[in-house]
């Protein structure tokens, strides 16, 4: 779910379409970056992949269909399984940031906010560095956050938030990044190994060949202790408000609306912890920086996230406030559906 190479964003979407068209499907979301599941879980892939074919090409009732549709790293090397993924009951729930005690340290709640925040693009700044300042007043972001949750509190699927500013030069670039403010013990995704280390011993599957060996170096999990863990990330050019396809320059002062897409995810905010939503400019590593260097006042009660949780915007009031919300405005995700049944492919049709 951290690969920055084949993106969250696309995989989501890919899911989606899957789920809309009735596809049989299968799906493990592991916490490495762009590393292949042979190389973090090499057992139970190599036994999942060949259960599957098996199904899927040659017709066999080995019951992988009526298993759990998705296996999910909750942490390193810690597993958990999901009958239908999203799980059902997962809601898009709208967040709304609002102001706070301090200029760019907001809150982040289910009522509508008030006022403006205001940061400046710094392209030499990213997602992390913005996380590592969450809890202070720092000129190149906004951020909102929850108050400690009382109860763990599950995202699962896509996010989307929507940013209502105005940009004081013809060019603005934009992010928003969920985070999970408290401490955890992750994959090391920004390693090198993108969340393992490549170990000495060899284990064989297969039969080798003189120009092909099927035996591979084990691996195990690179991790790393954080204070702040990166849940989901999106970006936009602001100049393309009113169309994916084609950008136009901004004129400074005037106010422009756009949503961006997040990648897909799952994720568990444990007790204890914070749930941030962060708006700000570049994201060094991650997108170019715009042509100018925009100071940007994001309308709060114009901007709002849309976050898929397991049991929507009650699971959500009840983590944040001990309490159920009253008016929950939520919408079923797309994904949440059964497997399709499956049957046995007759002989002589393969």
């Amino acid at each position: 779910m951290q690969d920055l190479n084949v993106r969250m964003k696309h995989v989501g979407q890919w899911w989606d379409a899957l789920a809309k068209n009735g596809v049989e499907r299968k799906i493990w979301l592991s916490r490495t970056g762009h590393v292949d599941p042979f190389d973090f879980r090499r057992g139970a892939w190599a036994e999942t992949l060949h259960r599957w074919f098996d199904h899927e090409l040659m017709g066999y009732d080995n019951g992988i269909d009526r298993e759990p549709m998705a296996d999910v790293e909750r942490a390193p090397d810690q597993w958990t399984t999901s009958r239908t993924w999203p799980p059902s009951g997962t809601r898009a729930t709208t967040l709304r940031p609002d102001r706070g005690a301090q200029a760019g340290v907001g809150t982040l709640g289910l009522h509508r906010g008030h006022g403006t925040e205001t940061f400046t693009d710094d392209p030499g700044l990213s997602e992390t560095d913005w996380a590592a300042q969450i809890d202070k007043s720092t000129p190149e972001k906004a951020g909102f956050v929850t108050r400690p949750l009382t109860r763990d509190l599950r995202l699962s699927g896509s996010s989307e938030v929507t940013v209502t500013a105005t940009p004081s030069t013809p060019t603005a670039h934009l992010s928003a990044v969920l985070v999970d403010i408290g401490p955890a013990t992750i994959r090391d995704y920004a390693d090198a190994g993108e969340g393992i280390t490549t170990l000495t011993d060899r284990t064989c599957w297969g039969a080798s060949t003189a120009g092909d060996s099927s035996c591979f170096k084990e691996t195990k999990a690179k991790t790393a202790d954080v204070d702040y863990t990166i849940v989901s990330r999106g970006w936009a050019d602001l100049g393309n408000h009113a169309s994916d396809l084609t950008g136009a320059p901004l004129t400074p002062g005037q106010r422009y609306t756009i949503t961006l897409d997040l990648a897909a995810t799952d994720h568990v905010v444990p007790k204890g912890h914070r749930l941030a939503l962060i708006v700000a400019g570049t994201d060094k590593g991650l997108i170019d920086p715009p042509a100018d260097t925009p100071r940007l006042a994001v309308d709060l009660s114009r901007t709002s996230a849309r976050v898929p949780f397991v049991g929507g915007a009650t699971a959500f009031a009840r983590a944040t406030t001990g309490a159920a919300s009253a008016t929950p405005d939520v919408t079923l995700l797309d994904g949440v559906r059964d497997p399709r049944t499956a049957h046995r492919v007759p002989e002589g049709s393969q």
